[in-house]
């Protein structure tokens, strides 16, 4: 007997979205698009406010450091993470060393739109 549909898609009894990221990423596209600054967005960011740098409190970031050195370290410690997940990956194997290579992968593209965020505005008409 010959199929004329195909079988209906395949539901499952769970969604691994998380809504709460999905809403938190059209926020931040809805305020990217709306920001109507002409020129750079970076030079009318704040300097950055004292706070936590991690889950534990024990660390912190200082007040006071401009959008551009906050980048610039943002960048270099993307950078670490690189190099971490990469000597990480030599050792890993099956799923393990696949979920590596994307945490690398995702790693690299973070700060890939860092580095072209900071370069584009050093060389930006001012």
């Amino acid at each position: 007997m010959k199929k004329i549909v195909p079988d209906p898609p395949v539901s499952r009894p769970f969604s691994r979205r998380n809504p709460a990221h999905d809403l938190a990423n059209q926020a931040v596209r809805h305020a990217l698009a709306n920001t109507g600054i002409n020129g750079s967005l970076i030079s009318t960011l704040q300097p950055t406010a004292a706070g936590p740098a991690g889950p534990d409190n024990l660390f912190s970031v200082r007040p006071g450091i401009s959008a551009e050195e906050a980048l610039i370290h943002v960048s270099m410690l993307l950078k670490s993470a690189e190099e971490v997940s990469d000597e990480i990956t030599e050792h890993a194997s099956g799923i393990e060393r696949g979920l590596i290579w994307s945490l690398v992968h995702s790693v690299e593209m973070a700060r890939g739109v860092v580095d072209a965020l900071l370069d584009g505005n050093r060389h930006a008409p001012g």
